[in-house]
């Protein structure tokens, strides 16, 4: 951690205002004091203010803050690995059921020992402007907007740079949170392609990482009705993990050599990396 301030100016304090809201849904401009509730009932305002207490820092240093300010406990197993980190670069990869604190927590817990450490997320995500020191933003679900296109390229030039460079990158390989399954068990979406194929590419150590525990029953059944409805409820499930713990468990790094004896196809090196992170779930 450099632990050192930065210019708010650098940066914007809130995650969503007013502005926002209106470039996103312009029919919503002329209605201001609709948007202020919308933003209340949210509980985006929320995040807007714990972004703004804590937005003096970037990255790493902003997750730590964050984290202190909601009063969220870490239980890590295996936490020998984060004193152990590869010198050079390595892969993260990480179940997804939480959509903000698990990517919260991944950077503090990477980022803080290895400070260059990126994790691919989506665009929405980058309103956060204080933790775009630690994303690479692409469009999650791979949309034919040419510039949206161009983003996602972007983000897949910066991974193979961060690698090439010696420095560590994350991944969700599912690109969105975990859904319910028809076990009534929470489980990612399938981990997709064009991350497994970067993963297959880069040939470097891979740590699994899962995150126990779950959002609220009615986020996620808002999942399987309606998927923007699931969003817009997000910002609230920050706050339910306030002054409660978060529970992640690290796998031994996977060797080079270990990840070629199960490459015999793409499909095979995913289902080998998926097992190897959910193995880790605590039963």
């Amino acid at each position: 951690m450099s632990g050192e301030p930065i210019n708010n100016n650098k940066i914007k304090p809130s995650v969503l205002d007013f502005n926002d809201i209106a470039a996103m849904s312009p029919k919503l401009a002329a209605h201001p004091r609709l948007v202020k509730w919308l933003l209340h009932a949210l509980s985006v305002d929320k995040v807007n203010d714990i972004h703004s207490r804590n937005c003096s820092h970037l990255g790493a240093d902003f997750t730590t803050a964050m984290l202190k300010d909601l009063d969220v406990r870490l239980r890590v197993d295996n936490s020998k690995v984060l004193d152990n980190l590869p010198d050079g670069p390595f892969i993260t990869v990480s179940n997804h059921p939480f959509g903000a604190i698990d990517g919260i927590t991944l950077i503090h817990l990477i980022g803080t020992r290895r400070p260059k450490y990126k994790v691919m997320v989506n665009m929405v995500l980058n309103h956060i402007s204080a933790m775009r020191p630690s994303f690479i933003a692409v469009d999650a679900m791979q949309s034919d907007d040419p510039k949206k296109k161009a983003v996602s390229m972007q983000g897949i030039r910066e991974v193979i740079k961060n690698i090439r460079d010696g420095q560590p990158v994350g991944f969700f390989p599912a690109g969105a949170m975990s859904k319910i399954n028809w076990k009534l068990r929470l489980q990612d979406r399938q981990w997709q392609p064009t991350v497994m194929r970067l993963i297959q590419q880069l040939k470097v150590p891979v740590i699994p990482i899962f995150f126990n525990g779950t959002n609220s029953w009615w986020f996620n059944i808002l999942g399987v009705v309606c998927w923007q409805a699931r969003t817009l409820r997000l910002p609230a499930e920050i706050f339910r993990k306030a002054h409660k713990e978060v529970h992640i468990s690290i796998g031994d790094p996977i060797s080079v050599e270990e990840q070629m004896a199960h490459n015999g196809s793409l499909e095979e090196l995913t289902a080998f990396l998926r097992e190897k992170t959910y193995s880790l779930r605590c039963k």
